[in-house]
């Protein structure tokens, strides 16, 4: 078995070319990153995953109750990592009338010594039920400040469309509230 020598010229050439190939890679998986939210906005609206409600509700045709039907409304609270708050919702579950308006409170104080502001982003599962869920008036439309130690109700309006498949007999509205580094604290 022969051993090759190698110069020093190649071994600099294939460097060269291993980091150019690895910058590559870098700069070609920072935009696949940078892709991946657009791209995952489009898929849920396409697909209805994630239980996207999108957004606020202006303007919601008037529809009669069904007052045969119930629906369980369960509701869920949660704070990203590390967040310096307290977030519950006022009631874990309710029983609604498709049609019909409702009216709950999530509960949040600043634990700090500072102002913070927060945001809250809505999730509803199944996620078939998200385009069924009308949030009227909702905390979650816009960013809450808080000030040090500063606790209040925050409300939410909601209806469940009578067009929810039959088949679906109870609805998540879940929350994760997020701090938001714009207070100023």
């Amino acid at each position: 078995m022969e051993i090759q020598e190698t110069t020093p010229i190649s071994i600099s050439v294939a460097n060269r070319r291993l980091v150019k190939r690895l910058l590559l890679i870098t700069v070609a998986m920072f935009g696949f990153g940078f892709a991946m939210v657009p791209i995952y906005d489009v898929l849920c609206a396409i697909t209805g995953l994630n239980g996207k409600t999108g957004g606020r509700v202006a303007a919601v045709e008037s529809s009669a109750v069904d007052e045969a039907r119930t629906i369980t409304v369960e509701f869920i609270a949660s704070l990203n990592v590390g967040a310096p708050w307290e977030f519950t919702p006022q009631v874990n579950r309710m029983q609604v009338h498709p049609g019909q308006y409702y009216q709950t409170h999530y509960l949040a104080r600043n634990l700090t010594g500072h102002a913070l502001v927060g945001q809250a982003i809505p999730s509803v599962a199944p996620g078939l039920a998200a385009q069924h869920f009308q949030k009227i008036e909702c905390f979650c439309f816009t960013r809450q400040i808080f000030q040090p130690e500063e606790g209040r109700e925050m409300p939410v309006v909601f209806r469940i469309d009578p067009n929810l498949p039959p088949d679906v007999h109870t609805v998540t509205l879940s929350y994760t509230f997020f701090r938001v580094d714009d207070a100023g604290g």
